[in-house]
């Protein structure tokens, strides 16, 4: 579904924004796009999080984190071999066993405990380390703060979800719509950290989220980047860095 939106988006070239930030040409759209999500968001994610937050004891939403987690780790592992990182992907897999047999399939993280450390790769993630440009910044219905080459990874990452092959498909459903508000329960506290912080929410997210995905591609060593050019020729001054949204709060991108 996501690859889908991509496209359409890509096709919508005649709606870019004349002036705009450069890895921004479709800021025009991309702020209707957000305003829908932001308004989805404050209507109904939100309310349902914070009822979901008030309703279990906090040891079982970490349960239920540690259950979708351990989910993610194999296919974590195989973006890293693809990377060329063959010990991480070789211990994202003993992770997985380990917390699935000793864990009880996932909600007792004892990876983590006896040293295995949790990483955090994707076919995004992938694509830019062969090379691929993230192409424009996007944000896709529902979904958020993407580019390119992230929306495609995440098509793939969504293809081959294991999740997808749980039957029968009400319980499927069931688990998607819990991960969902497991997630967005977790990102409560820092959505009122960016209602407070922020004087434009869309720059501020839109800034932190292209960082990250630089940051994560190069493992946290990204190069130096080349100065912008506006149209006009004149250099445009480099944002500061956005360190203070977490690494779930950049990866999924509040509305």
């Amino acid at each position: 579904m996501r690859l889908w939106v991509v496209c359409c988006l890509l096709l919508a070239s005649g709606c870019a924004t004349v002036d705009a930030d450069p890895r921004d040409p479709f800021e025009g759209m991309n702020r209707g796009v957000f305003a829908f999500n932001d308004s989805f968001d404050r209507t109904i994610a939100t309310p349902i999080a914070r009822t979901y937050r008030g309703a279990l004891h906090p040891e079982i939403r970490d349960r239920v984190r540690n259950f979708f987690s351990n989910l993610a780790d194999p296919l974590i592992g195989v973006n890293n071999l693809l990377q060329g990182k063959f010990e991480d992907g070789f211990f994202d897999w003993v992770r997985f066993g380990f917390n699935t047999t000793i864990g009880l399939l996932g909600v007792h993280d004892v990876a983590s405990d006896m040293g295995y450390e949790k990483h955090n790769e994707d076919f995004g993630q992938t694509f830019g380390w062969w090379g691929a440009p993230p192409g424009p910044y996007l944000v896709l219905p529902f979904l958020g703060s993407s580019d390119v080459r992230d929306g495609l990874g995440t098509g793939v990452d969504f293809y081959v979800d294991p999740m997808r092959l749980i039957e029968p498909d009400g319980l499927r459903y069931s688990l998607w719509a819990l991960r969902f508000t497991n997630v967005r329960a977790d990102l409560l506290d820092a959505s009122r950290l960016l209602e407070e912080a922020a004087l434009d929410r869309y720059v501020f997210l839109r800034d932190a989220y292209l960082q990250r995905r630089r940051s994560l591609i190069y493992d946290g060593r990204p190069p130096r980047e080349r100065e912008p050019e506006s149209r006009a020729g004149v250099n445009v001054a480099r944002r500061p860095r956005v360190d203070t949204i977490g690494e779930n709060e950049a990866e999924k991108g509040l509305p």
